[in-house]
């Protein structure tokens, strides 16, 4: 008996919620702004697999020389200060 008590005081505040969403008019605009959504993307003109291959290449290996460099001048300022101490 408890157990429905709890299920019925959630629906109810749910219910509650969804029906001042839908009387203050904020479920049109979520599907307002859901279907504009869309529509844009539509429009977009999305990358051939062989691009997306070819960007992600360019981005992990701007990522290998970056963290690369972060290493590189980790270990190089690690070595100054223990040299200073």
């Amino acid at each position: 008996m408890k157990d429905y008590i709890g299920l019925l005081f959630w629906a109810v505040v749910i219910g509650g919620i969804f029906a001042f969403a839908w009387r203050k008019g904020y479920l049109l605009r979520i599907a307002n702004y859901v279907a504009e959504t869309r529509e844009e993307l539509r429009k977009c003109t999305w990358p051939t697999y062989e691009e997306l291959k070819g960007s992600t290449v360019v981005v992990m290996v701007s990522i290998a020389l970056i963290g690369g460099f972060t290493v590189g001048v980790d270990f190089v300022i690690s070595l100054l200060v223990r040299l200073i101490t």
